[in-house]
Protein backbone atom coordinates (compact mmCIF):
# COMPACT_ATOMS: atom_id res chain seq x y z
CA UNK A 1 0.00 0.00 0.00
CA UNK A 2 2.87 2.05 0.99
CA UNK A 3 4.73 1.07 -2.17
CA UNK A 4 1.84 2.14 -4.17
CA UNK A 5 1.37 5.87 -2.82
CA UNK A 6 5.13 6.59 -3.33
CA UNK A 7 4.65 5.56 -6.91
CA UNK A 8 1.50 7.92 -7.09
CA UNK A 9 3.22 10.91 -5.69
CA UNK A 10 5.87 9.96 -7.85
CA UNK A 11 3.86 10.16 -10.93
CA UNK A 12 2.47 13.11 -10.13
CA UNK A 13 5.86 14.85 -9.18
CA UNK A 14 6.79 13.43 -12.90
CA UNK A 15 3.81 14.87 -14.44
CA UNK A 16 4.45 18.31 -12.95
CA UNK A 17 7.58 18.04 -13.82
CA UNK A 18 6.54 17.75 -17.55
CA UNK A 19 4.43 20.60 -17.64
CA UNK A 20 6.75 23.04 -15.94
CA UNK A 21 9.19 22.18 -18.79
CA UNK A 22 7.03 22.38 -21.49
CA UNK A 23 5.87 25.88 -19.99
CA UNK A 24 9.74 27.12 -20.09
CA UNK A 25 10.33 26.47 -23.69
CA UNK A 26 10.67 29.38 -25.81
CA UNK A 27 9.35 29.94 -29.50
CA UNK A 28 11.55 29.55 -31.85
CA UNK A 29 12.99 32.51 -33.72
CA UNK A 30 11.34 34.15 -36.66
CA UNK A 31 13.67 33.34 -39.64
CA UNK A 32 13.69 36.79 -41.60
CA UNK A 33 13.32 36.18 -45.91
CA UNK A 34 16.03 37.55 -47.85
CA UNK A 35 14.32 40.78 -49.67
CA UNK A 36 14.49 39.93 -53.39
CA UNK A 37 13.38 42.07 -56.53
CA UNK A 38 13.85 39.44 -59.35
CA UNK A 39 9.64 39.17 -59.90
CA UNK A 40 10.07 42.98 -61.01
CA UNK A 41 11.77 42.20 -64.11
CA UNK A 42 14.72 43.46 -64.59
CA UNK A 43 15.76 46.68 -66.41
CA UNK A 44 18.40 46.09 -69.82
CA UNK A 45 20.48 49.00 -69.60
CA UNK A 46 22.85 49.53 -73.13
CA UNK A 47 25.76 48.87 -71.13
CA UNK A 48 28.31 45.80 -71.16
CA UNK A 49 28.25 45.86 -67.51
CA UNK A 50 27.21 46.42 -64.50
CA UNK A 51 28.89 47.66 -61.53
CA UNK A 52 28.24 47.72 -57.85
CA UNK A 53 30.70 50.83 -55.55
CA UNK A 54 30.10 49.95 -52.06
CA UNK A 55 30.84 53.59 -50.98
CA UNK A 56 29.07 53.37 -47.51
CA UNK A 57 31.05 51.36 -44.96
CA UNK A 58 28.86 50.48 -41.81
CA UNK A 59 30.97 51.62 -38.40
CA UNK A 60 29.79 48.75 -36.80
CA UNK A 61 29.20 50.24 -33.62
CA UNK A 62 26.58 52.99 -31.43
CA UNK A 63 24.65 55.01 -32.75
CA UNK A 64 24.82 52.87 -35.82
CA UNK A 65 23.22 49.77 -35.77
CA UNK A 66 22.40 48.38 -39.21
CA UNK A 67 24.89 45.40 -38.58
CA UNK A 68 22.88 43.83 -35.94
CA UNK A 69 19.59 44.07 -38.47
CA UNK A 70 18.60 40.30 -39.20
CA UNK A 71 18.57 41.57 -43.11
CA UNK A 72 21.36 44.02 -44.21
CA UNK A 73 20.09 47.14 -45.58
CA UNK A 74 23.86 47.10 -47.13
CA UNK A 75 23.65 44.01 -48.76
CA UNK A 76 19.59 44.53 -49.79
CA UNK A 77 20.56 47.59 -51.16
CA UNK A 78 23.72 45.38 -53.68
CA UNK A 79 20.87 42.72 -53.87
CA UNK A 80 18.34 45.31 -55.44
CA UNK A 81 20.97 46.37 -58.34
CA UNK A 82 21.73 42.41 -58.78
CA UNK A 83 18.08 41.97 -59.12
CA UNK A 84 17.11 44.86 -61.70
CA UNK A 85 19.79 45.86 -63.66
CA UNK A 86 20.84 43.69 -66.68
CA UNK A 87 23.51 44.69 -69.18
CA UNK A 88 22.35 44.50 -72.51
CA UNK A 89 24.74 46.18 -74.74
CA UNK A 90 28.52 46.19 -76.11
CA UNK A 91 29.80 49.32 -74.41
CA UNK A 92 29.80 51.72 -71.17
CA UNK A 93 29.02 50.69 -67.86
CA UNK A 94 26.47 51.03 -65.38
CA UNK A 95 27.88 52.26 -62.32
CA UNK A 96 25.58 51.75 -59.36
CA UNK A 97 26.63 52.77 -55.92
CA UNK A 98 25.59 52.34 -52.72
CA UNK A 99 25.96 56.20 -50.64
CA UNK A 100 24.35 55.06 -47.40
CA UNK A 101 22.73 51.89 -45.48
CA UNK A 102 22.53 53.60 -42.35
CA UNK A 103 20.41 53.12 -39.54
CA UNK A 104 21.05 55.21 -36.44
CA UNK A 105 19.77 54.32 -32.73
CA UNK A 106 18.26 57.68 -30.86
CA UNK A 107 17.97 57.41 -27.00
CA UNK A 108 14.22 58.99 -26.28
CA UNK A 109 13.53 60.88 -22.82
CA UNK A 110 11.67 59.05 -20.17
CA UNK A 111 8.80 59.71 -18.16
CA UNK A 112 10.33 60.64 -14.85
CA UNK A 113 8.72 60.63 -11.23
CA UNK A 114 5.93 58.20 -10.44
CA UNK A 115 4.05 59.20 -13.65
CA UNK A 116 7.11 57.52 -15.20
CA UNK A 117 6.28 54.18 -12.89
CA UNK A 118 2.91 53.53 -14.69
CA UNK A 119 3.72 55.08 -18.48
CA UNK A 120 4.98 52.86 -21.14
CA UNK A 121 7.41 54.90 -22.91
CA UNK A 122 9.01 54.73 -26.82
CA UNK A 123 12.24 54.53 -25.60
CA UNK A 124 14.73 53.94 -29.13
CA UNK A 125 13.97 55.77 -32.58
CA UNK A 126 15.52 54.45 -35.72
CA UNK A 127 16.44 56.56 -38.31
CA UNK A 128 16.93 54.76 -41.54
CA UNK A 129 18.42 56.01 -44.79
CA UNK A 130 19.39 54.65 -48.33
CA UNK A 131 21.08 56.22 -50.77
CA UNK A 132 21.79 54.59 -54.47
CA UNK A 133 23.09 56.84 -57.42
CA UNK A 134 23.21 55.17 -60.70
CA UNK A 135 25.76 56.69 -63.35
CA UNK A 136 26.17 55.37 -66.88
CA UNK A 137 29.53 55.94 -68.06
CA UNK A 138 31.41 55.48 -71.12
CA UNK A 139 34.46 53.00 -71.67
CA UNK A 140 36.42 56.38 -71.40
CA UNK A 141 35.27 56.99 -67.77
CA UNK A 142 32.80 59.95 -68.88
CA UNK A 143 29.78 60.06 -67.02
CA UNK A 144 27.08 59.98 -69.74
CA UNK A 145 23.62 60.39 -67.47
CA UNK A 146 22.83 59.83 -63.83
CA UNK A 147 20.20 59.34 -61.25
CA UNK A 148 19.76 59.26 -57.71
CA UNK A 149 17.10 58.13 -55.43
CA UNK A 150 17.26 58.08 -51.12
CA UNK A 151 14.51 56.34 -48.95
CA UNK A 152 14.65 57.56 -45.80
CA UNK A 153 12.41 55.97 -42.29
CA UNK A 154 11.98 56.05 -38.71
CA UNK A 155 10.61 53.48 -36.45
CA UNK A 156 9.98 54.22 -32.16
CA UNK A 157 10.48 51.01 -29.73
CA UNK A 158 8.72 50.73 -26.06
CA UNK A 159 10.82 50.45 -23.50
CA UNK A 160 9.48 46.38 -22.92
CA UNK A 161 10.37 45.56 -26.61
CA UNK A 162 11.49 42.06 -26.99
CA UNK A 163 14.61 41.10 -29.23
CA UNK A 164 12.23 39.41 -31.51
CA UNK A 165 9.70 42.67 -32.14
CA UNK A 166 12.88 44.51 -32.59
CA UNK A 167 14.25 42.89 -35.55
CA UNK A 168 10.54 42.65 -36.87
CA UNK A 169 10.65 46.48 -36.75
CA UNK A 170 14.18 46.26 -37.98
CA UNK A 171 13.30 44.22 -40.95
CA UNK A 172 9.90 45.94 -41.66
CA UNK A 173 12.34 49.31 -41.65
CA UNK A 174 14.67 47.65 -44.36
CA UNK A 175 11.75 46.10 -46.33
CA UNK A 176 10.20 49.93 -46.38
CA UNK A 177 13.08 52.14 -47.78
CA UNK A 178 13.78 49.45 -50.58
CA UNK A 179 10.35 49.97 -51.87
CA UNK A 180 10.31 53.53 -51.49
CA UNK A 181 13.97 52.85 -53.60
CA UNK A 182 12.95 51.01 -56.07
CA UNK A 183 10.12 52.84 -57.18
CA UNK A 184 11.68 56.53 -57.30
CA UNK A 185 14.37 54.71 -59.42
CA UNK A 186 12.18 53.18 -61.41
CA UNK A 187 10.88 56.48 -62.16
CA UNK A 188 13.66 58.32 -62.20
CA UNK A 189 15.37 55.43 -64.83
CA UNK A 190 12.45 55.43 -67.22
CA UNK A 191 12.37 59.44 -67.06
CA UNK A 192 16.10 60.48 -67.13
CA UNK A 193 18.27 57.23 -68.78
CA UNK A 194 15.36 56.20 -71.36
CA UNK A 195 18.16 56.53 -73.86
CA UNK A 196 19.83 54.07 -72.12
CA UNK A 197 17.02 51.55 -72.05
CA UNK A 198 16.63 49.02 -74.26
Amino acid sequence: MIGLRWARIFGFVAAMCGMLAACETTDPEPAFAELSYAHLGAIPLDVRRIEVVRAYKPPAKKPNVEHLFPVSPLATAERWVNDRLRAAGRAGIAQATISRASVVEVPLKRTEGVRGVFTKDQTERYDGLIEITIRILGDDGREKASVMARAERSRTVAEDVSLIDREKVWFEMTEAMMNDLNASLQRQINKHLGAFVR
